[in-house]
């Protein structure tokens, strides 16, 4: 294992064991979020104002990918624009997805990065983008609703 993959690694299991931004945020914005394959819940909880992330938390069970990757979403989506917060999303999806320009997109993801290794994994990569969808349909208007991997 390179060095690399050893710290994205540390990265993960180090989300995973201490959470940033865990447990519920009164009066926010709530959605859940479920993924059948892994048997992944997760609720998102996000005040925005002005356009703004002013607070997000999540609380759920999951595997080490969703709640790395939750909890990494929640110390990099604070304080963006909900334009920013979805730019971000598109970029990680590049990433996880191997998709067109996922490469370059590795540069402007930060910590994110660490889960690009979820590509090879095709399964995974629900795990990994659950709760950036769960976010997501707040941001576009849908909070309240379930979002599903499926």
């Amino acid at each position: 294992m390179s060095e690399l993959d050893e710290l994205y690694q540390e990265v993960i299991l180090d989300h995973n064991r201490n959470p940033r931004n865990f447990g519920r945020l009164e009066d926010a914005q709530e959605s859940e979020g479920f993924n059948p394959l892994c048997g992944d819940r997760i609720s998102v909880f996000v005040k925005v104002e002005e356009n703004r992330v002013v607070d997000v938390r999540f609380e759920g069970r999951g595997c080490a990918i969703s709640q790395a990757s939750a909890s990494v979403m929640t110390t990099m989506t604070k304080g963006k624009t909900v334009e920013e917060v979805q730019k971000l999303f598109n970029l990680f999806q590049q990433v996880v997805t191997d998709s067109e320009g996922g490469e370059e997109a590795m540069e402007e993801i930060g910590e994110l990065a660490a889960l690009a290794g979820v590509r090879e994994f095709p399964t995974r990569v629900k795990c990994a983008t659950l709760a950036w969808h769960t976010l997501g349909s707040i941001l576009e208007g849908q909070a309240g609703t379930a979002v599903s991997t499926e």
